[in-house]
């Protein structure tokens, strides 16, 4: 049942005491937010820190009740995990995360615990591996300009006008950074297709 619930019914359900509904929350946007932060960073270990780190914020913000965002959950979970992105950067790739063993509400918070449970058979699982490493490894053939835009946009859902509002450009700006990206993707896809052909 919860599965066919809204983000705003699902927050509302978590903020009632249900912590099954902040669990679908999570599987329900893990991969693009995780994915956006990986192929940013580009390492695995520091990613899953970040992961954590921007679902420990969206949780304190619930529980403070200072959750504006409505309707609007998964681009407001893509700007906090663009702003600890760029922390990230900022500080010199260092960045102190919190202990959460020190926090007594959240010591048994792992959110990859939470994701354990995977319905996917195994030969599925290889397949959306497989596939999701050749889109990974054109993404990161792009340049970084490129890049971020199309996967706020993509991964984020993020407007034009966020987009832009985020990277400090104007709209025209993102939207040409967004065409030329997905116009390299289909150029780097069209090139490994002939080579299969080849091959």
């Amino acid at each position: 049942m919860q599965s066919h619930q809204t983000d705003e019914q699902l927050i509302k359900g978590y903020l009632n005491g249900n912590d099954n509904c902040f669990e679908q929350l999570l599987k329900r946007h893990k991969n693009k937010i995780f994915t956006y932060i990986v192929l940013t960073v580009k390492q695995r270990d520091v990613a899953e820190d970040i992961f954590q780190e921007v679902f420990l914020k969206v949780i304190n913000t619930m529980n403070k009740g200072t959750y504006k965002e409505e309707g609007k959950f998964l681009p407001w979970v893509m700007r906090i995990a663009h702003n600890m992105v760029m922390d990230y950067f900022r500080n010199g790739k260092k960045i102190q995360f919190v202990d959460n063993a020190d926090d007594e509400d959240e010591e048994s918070l792992d959110i990859f615990k939470l994701l354990e449970s995977d319905e996917k058979n195994a030969e599925e699982k290889i397949l959306d591996e497989e596939m999701e490493q050749e889109v990974r490894i054109m993404i990161n053939r792009l340049d970084d300009e490129q890049k971020e835009v199309l996967l706020m946009r993509h991964y984020g859902k993020m407007s034009f006008k966020e987009i832009a509002k985020m990277t400090n450009v104007n709209i025209n700006t993102a939207l040409g950074r967004m065409r030329y990206a997905i116009l390299n993707l289909r150029s780097m896809m069209s090139e490994k297709k002939e080579k299969r052909i080849a091959a």
